[in-house]
């Protein structure tokens, strides 16, 4: 099979440069945004601060060398900058779990999930058969895993979302929340702390790219050793950061590739497209108005990338 190689994605977009405006390198807040409540209660009852689980992920990253070479290999080969990996790893083991001490154990805990049995069901019925309802129709004829699933969340929020159905009633909460948290709710797992949903969206650019196999909703736990495992989970990490900054490019016109803490930031929230579609909607109202555009921003995660950035680029000057 033939992949992709980082060439082959500055490739794509030559054609549209001069319609694109670079982000500036740097937080666009003097402070940091408001953290989240339930940031603040997770890392309160582990009897830690945000402080010491950056030092903690940090300390990780800059004593693996095999790690480091590992996420250099994944950025390489999706055409991204190394640094946006590691801004979205500390991000998550700052705010929202504690890193391991030991790659290894991510090794270990990937195995254990491997070797438990799930679904992603609720109240019984598989996702699989879920998602059969005529409500999903208009995602047939969706081509690829980014456009299928994205359709499948947006049915999920329109038209069952909080709602009954039929004589069924459905929670108030997220599609990925509802289908795919199958051991507590909240739940991301491994170096990368992806949910399955996102890596099922990722699947077919990985497949593409890496050659790993097409995940499958109706296997569960190959789903999550992928994201459990770094080796696996790595490529994908770097699939969502290209997914992010080719969004932002061709559809809000900004190129994002220079500031980690905007990539970040779309890691921890996800939806990069629609998040790009609703920033060039309100830009097409400013310039209306006469005003200036309005540039991406970071939220409290990314500031903490773009504060830390010289630190966290001396992990790459070595080897």
């Amino acid at each position: 099979m033939a992949l992709l190689c980082g060439a082959a994605w500055l490739a794509l977009f030559t054609s549209a440069a001069s319609a694109v405006t670079l982000d500036p390198p740097g937080n666009r807040h003097e402070t940091q945004p408001a953290i989240p409540v339930g940031s603040l209660h997770r890392t309160l009852a582990f009897g830690t601060s945000y402080e010491a689980k950056y030092r903690k992920v940090y300390s990780l990253l800059s004593r693996d060398r095999k790690l480091i070479s590992k996420i250099r290999a994944a950025a390489a080969q999706y055409g991204i900058a190394p640094i946006h990996m590691v801004g979205a790893l500390v991000g998550e083991h700052t705010y929202n779990v504690d890193a391991y001490d030991q790659l290894q154990t991510y090794y270990v805990k990937a195995m254990s999930y491997f070797s438990e049995r799930f679904t992603f069901s609720f109240k019984g019925e598989d996702v699989t058969a879920f998602v059969k309802r005529p409500q999903f129709a208009p995602c047939a004829g969706e081509s690829g895993s980014y456009a299928l699933w994205t359709c499948r969340e947006r049915i999920w929020e329109e038209d069952f979302r909080a709602r009954t159905v039929g004589a069924e009633s459905f929670p108030n909460n997220r599609f990925s929340a509802v289908f795919f948290q199958p051991f507590y709710a909240g739940q991301t797992f491994g170096l990368g702390q992806l949910n399955p949903l996102t890596a099922l969206e990722m699947s077919d650019m990985v497949h593409r790219v890496s050659g790993l196999p097409r995940l499958d909703a109706g296997h569960p736990r190959e789903v999550y050793k992928t994201i459990m495992d770094p080796d696996l989970t790595l490529p994908y990490i770097a699939a969502i950061l290209r997914k992010a900054i080719d969004a932002y490019r061709t559809i809000a016109g900004f190129d994002i590739s220079q500031n980690p803490g905007i990539t970040a930031t779309l890691y921890n929230v996800g939806n990069p497209v629609g998040r790009a579609e609703a920033l060039k909607r309100e830009n097409a109202e400013r310039a209306a108005r006469g005003e200036a555009p309005k540039l991406p921003e970071e939220n409290y995660y990314g500031w903490l990338v773009n504060d830390k950035l010289p630190q966290l680029e001396t992990l790459f000057r070595n080897g």
